[in-house]
């Protein structure tokens, strides 16, 4: 019996499956995909063809946005550092600010341009001035679409311009994932967030391509985007109370609908969700044998500072306890160990990883050599 629920627990941890599995479906909106999302745990919560390959049109730039906000909060450029436009960036279409060759500008007017009013222009000079070419730009982004996990994504640009791409794709799913990245740096709120600004002395007006920065209660950014191709799109985020949530949009028939269905998928989580703190019972949390570890044993930890999202009409919550019988050294810290599900009532919610907090080393013979001649 203890062979079959440790069978069961390790294919859970090997098969890939949403976050939240009883993320409901919105299936009365006429828009391609739509997904609301978490800010605070990841958990989906509504989705309709939320991992269905789509033009994200210039939605496209919220990874654009995450690698330059990584450059910046890294050292690798700054704010005040000046870049000189290029014949490339100059040469793009549809959003822009109408830079010249060789004219400067800062870091900070480019990236306010690229946030506040999507501008192509400003989005493709900085991401040469990152990474040293626009190719080498995008090869970042498709590595960073890796190293999150993500499946179903790939960019052929750093702008959205779909006129001239055959693999240029992601999905509503991803393109919040990636918004929950960008929201972890406090910087893009200087910019998301404001509605009209300017260039150039104020001969460039900015407009926020977001018309409902100013109108929706709590809302803090994020990205609109528009083709042909790929409809009228949005990603959204807001805050409200201390619980956040991003929307994403994909191909909506009218600008209208993108707004008015953003409005209905973040009102109901504001509606009809919390956040609560994790209770731990530490006395229930077993250790784990280690085979062939310089330990024998090793006791799983839960991230304590993750939050619950929880319907706000719950059942009493209550948890559950499940661990491996054994794992193989070497251990790396991060090692999945166990795992704790989360009910309301008799409802599955939630789960949370037990995970190693530490490197646990094979036992070798110039291991077992070194400790005969200590004991020596």
């Amino acid at each position: 019996m203890k062979r079959v629920i440790s069978l069961i627990l390790v294919l859970s941890f090997v098969l890939s499956f949403p976050i939240c599995a009883n993320a409901e479906e919105n299936k009365k909106s006429n828009v391609k995909s739509s997904v609301l999302m978490s800010l605070d745990t990841g958990d989906v919560i509504k989705q309709n063809n939320a991992y269905e390959h789509l033009s994200p049109a210039s939605v496209t730039k919220l990874m654009s946005i995450l690698l330059i906000l990584e450059a910046i909060d890294s050292g690798k450029i700054k704010l005040t550092d000046e870049v000189a436009a290029t014949e490339n960036a100059v040469s793009k279409g549809g959003s822009q600010i109408w830079l010249e060759v060789g004219e400067k500008m800062t870091v900070n007017d480019l990236f306010k341009a690229v946030v506040i009013a999507s501008a192509n222009d400003a989005c493709t000079l900085l991401g040469e001035y990152v990474a040293g070419s626009d190719s080498a730009f995008v090869d970042m982004m498709n590595k960073r679409v890796e190293t999150l996990g993500l499946k179903n994504s790939h960019f052929e640009n750093c702008t959205g311009l779909d006129d001239e791409v055959t693999n240029h794709y992601s999905c509503a799913y991803d393109l919040a994932v990636i918004a929950k990245e960008v929201m972890k740096h406090k910087l893009i709120l200087k910019y998301s967030t404001v509605w009209l600004d300017s260039l150039r002395n104020g001969k460039t007006e900015l407009n926020n391509t977001n018309k409902m920065i100013n109108k929706y209660n709590g809302m803090t950014g994020l990205k609109t985007g528009t083709t042909s191709n790929a409809g009228f799109c949005l990603c959204a985020t807001a805050t409200r109370d201390g619980i956040s949530f991003v929307s994403v949009v994909l191909g909506a028939q009218t600008s209208d609908e993108r707004f008015a269905l953003t409005q209905e998928l973040l009102d109901y989580g504001f509606a009809n969700y919390k956040l609560d703190n994790i209770k731990i019972d530490n006395s229930k949390l077993k250790t784990v044998k280690v085979k062939n570890g310089v330990d024998k044993s090793i006791t799983p930890k839960c991230e304590l500072n993750k939050k619950l999202l929880l319907p706000k009409n719950s059942d009493k919550i209550t948890y559950e306890y499940s661990f491996l019988d054994e794992v193989k050294a070497p251990v790396k810290k991060g090692d999945k160990l166990g795992v704790i599900t989360v009910y309301s009532g008799n409802k599955k919610i939630s789960s949370i990883e037990l995970k190693s907090d530490k490197n646990i080393k094979s036992v070798t013979f110039l291991y077992i050599f070194k400790k005969m001649f200590n004991n020596i």
